[in-house]
């Protein structure tokens, strides 16, 4: 029967040898996942990263034409509506990409509904279940070995770089975005262009 590895009862931080944040983006389109592994804080900026770090992957190959990005994100955490540096970031990744972004926000309390839980990381977790995550090679591993019978495919990468907490918008850099809210909701269902270049 083998042995089995030993593991701690209890998954407690202080007892950790390190952490690790995952980030997903899925498109619903291609059934294909990315998921990035994070060392750091969970903040916006890992959040933008990742994205960015799909679309360079994932996302552009696949939709070399395209010119507009569609994002559905939960409510809160580190992309939540709220959250200034969230939209700052966007910018920013606009901005690089050219690529006119459109946010819309799950309402608060509605995140069980987001499709990215029951298509991709519900069956992550199934596929990492009864198994130690004793480091991040397993852990990205595990993520980019998951499939299901409709065809899923998953990549992982990990991000070492670091995200420290704590970081503030000011008011003068919210001014800058080229932030236009939608007629309904428009606190939780806006775009973000990119802003004109300036000549130097």
């Amino acid at each position: 029967m083998g042995q089995p590895e030993a593991v701690e009862v209890h998954d407690f931080r202080s007892a950790a040898e390190g952490m690790a944040a995952p980030y997903g983006v899925y498109d619903l389109g291609q059934n294909a996942g990315w998921v990035s592994v994070g060392v750091d804080h969970d903040t916006a900026s890992f959040a933008v990263e990742s994205i960015r770090r799909w679309w360079e992957q994932m996302g552009q190959p696949t939709y070399p034409q395209a010119t507009r990005l569609l994002i559905s994100a939960d409510g809160g955490g580190s992309n939540g509506y709220r959250v200034r540096l969230w939209k700052l970031e966007l910018q920013r990744l606009a901005d690089q990409t050219g690529l006119e972004i459109r946010v819309c926000h799950l309402p608060p309390g509605t995140s069980k509904w987001n499709k990215i839980e029951h298509r991709l990381f519900s069956f992550i977790s199934q596929n990492w279940r009864g198994k130690p995550l004793v480091s991040y090679e397993v852990i990205v591993n595990l993520i980019a070995a998951t499939t299901t019978a409709r065809g899923l495919r998953v990549r992982s990468a990990l991000d070492t770089n670091s995200y420290p907490a704590g970081r503030t918008v000011t008011d003068h850099e919210y001014e800058t975005l080229n932030l236009h809210r939608d007629s309904f909701h428009g606190e939780w269902n806006y775009r973000l262009l990119p802003r004109p270049s300036l000549d130097l």
